[in-house]
């Protein structure tokens, strides 16, 4: 959309306000609000606001910095009580109006940039995999004196929320929810809902569904979209699913592993790479018809997985979801239709059209443009350096469930880290694919690293609840 049909829009439907957001570091939205009268000069001069007030972004001797509304990504915010045009931005430095190294959405732009010149592709395009649980209640509670949770599901009879009866009996037990019907999958029309609006903003839902997770897990998927759309489009995906959940009195969550023993929330990545209108990927006759390119890429990934882990499962909870038993991949390796592979490559995708990998370790707490600019380095560093994955080397392909092989068998292969910290370390020890066409930048690096380890320390350094339990006796 260009200034003429924002301003189109902004007569049609009577606006009151405009609303600019943008993203910190891991992946908050801030917002700055002006009336509409005041759009053409903002494009021009920016909003200033103070970047040492964000976490991560500046220190305070260089706080001042500026947001430029970016008109392409302008909609109609559904859920306002006023007339409210929603726009993404771009933070600049105050002087140069150029996109800073640590803003997000120019960082991910430089990643589609540096893919073109590369040469190798001039179209990447994804699916993203949206898991997450939706709960009737969410009571959390962290004091000196105090710490604990609660969460209930009218679907879960174990679980049901205050005063709730389950008069009906349609709260279930004693099996899992994966495509389970109505009237048992009781937020069916809350899915609905979220995917009318996620339609509405340009966005075509590839299907939606109940998840494993009994106590109301879900899962939306869209169809394969550009790189530089869709980046932007699941910033406005997960408002949705928030506010249409609290617009049915119910709270969604896309934290990995919210319930303990349940399935957690990924974020699965399908990619593929074009190059004028041509799938790179697909080659019949090969290994689940995978071209060499293909193969390359997922070698890029596989190589740079652990570090990768820094970008892609940047939370503390994040490794309690990579744990065996879920379907949630601890190991490094890829497969055809494997769902204990870090990368699946999907049976049913047969043609020149479908053919592509889907990356599984992922999960919601990452920051989009981050993660899936990091994945995108990764796997051109494979085909730029002819990284082929092998059995040789633990890669794979592997094609049977290796939660079932013997501990010996298992140890031969690379596991994903175990805890943030460690994938932090591993950030540390390899981080130049990161650096390739300047997409990252090493300050930001060392900021993500920085801003991490206080998440780190400040998890390890409480009580955790279930240590009353082993110890408070002793």
């Amino acid at each position: 959309m260009d200034l003429e049909g924002v301003k189109r829009l902004i007569a049609e439907h009577d606006i009151k306000n405009i609303d600019v957001k943008y993203s910190d570091l891991v992946g908050n939205w801030y917002h700055i609000g002006f009336p509409p009268g005041r759009l053409e000069s903002m494009l021009e001069s920016g909003v200033s606001f103070d970047g040492s007030s964000i976490p991560g972004m500046r220190s305070v001797e260089s706080g001042d910095m500026v947001v430029i509304p970016d008109v392409e990504t302008a909609m109609i915010d559904p859920f306002t009580r006023r007339p409210t045009l929603r726009m993404l931005s771009f933070i600049c430095d105050a002087d140069t109006r150029i996109g800073v190294a640590k803003d997000a959405r120019s960082l991910a732009r430089r990643a589609q940039q540096y893919m073109m010149e590369t040469g190798i592709a001039d179209q990447s395009l994804w699916i993203p995999e949206f898991e997450f649980y939706l709960f009737n209640d969410a009571e959390i509670h962290n004091s000196k004196h105090s710490a604990g949770y609660k969460f209930t599901s009218s679907e879960n009879k174990a679980e049901l929320p205050f005063g709730y009866r389950d008069r009906d009996g349609t709260a279930v037990a004693n099996r899992k929810g994966y495509h389970i019907d109505t009237p048992f999958d009781k937020f069916a029309y809350v899915r609905q809902e979220m995917v009318e609006h996620i339609e509405n903003i340009g966005c075509p839902v590839r299907y939606h569904h109940h998840e494993v997770g009994l106590s109301g897990q879900q899962e939306i998927e869209t169809e394969m979209i550009d790189f530089s759309v869709i980046v932007d489009r699941m910033m406005y995906i997960k408002d949705i699913i928030h506010n249409t959940a609290l617009r049915n009195d119910l709270s969604a969550t896309f934290m990995p592993k919210p319930l303990y023993d349940e399935p957690g929330n990924g974020m699965h990545f399908h990619i593929q790479l074009r190059k004028q209108g041509t799938n790179l990927f697909f080659q019949p006759g090969g290994y689940a018809d995978l071209s060499d390119t293909a193969l390359y890429f997922i070698g890029g990934i596989l190589k740079h997985g652990r570090s990768l882990a820094a970008l892609t499962n940047p939370s503390t909870n994040s490794y309690k979801r990579l744990v065996p038993g879920f379907e949630a991949p601890v190991k490094l390796f890829f497969g055809l239709s494997n769902r204990s592979a870090a990368i699946r490559i999907p049976r049913y995708a047969t043609t020149a059209e479908t053919k592509r990998i889907e990356f599984r370790t992922s999960d919601g707490t990452c920051n989009y443009y981050f993660a899936m600019s990091a994945l995108l380095l990764a796997g051109l560093d494979g085909i730029k350096h002819r990284t082929m994955p092998t059995k040789e080397n633990g890669y794979g392909p592997f094609d049977d469930n290796i939660f079932n092989w013997s501990k010996e068998q298992k140890d031969q292969l690379v596991s994903v880290p175990l805890n943030l910290e460690e994938a932090l370390l591993a950030l540390e020890e390899d981080h130049d694919y990161l650096l390739a066409g300047d997409v990252f930048s090493r300050e930001l690096l060392e900021t993500w690293v920085a801003e991490k380890t206080k998440e780190v320390e400040a998890v390890r350094n409480r009580p955790h609840p279930f240590e009353m339990n082993l110890y408070y006796g002793l």
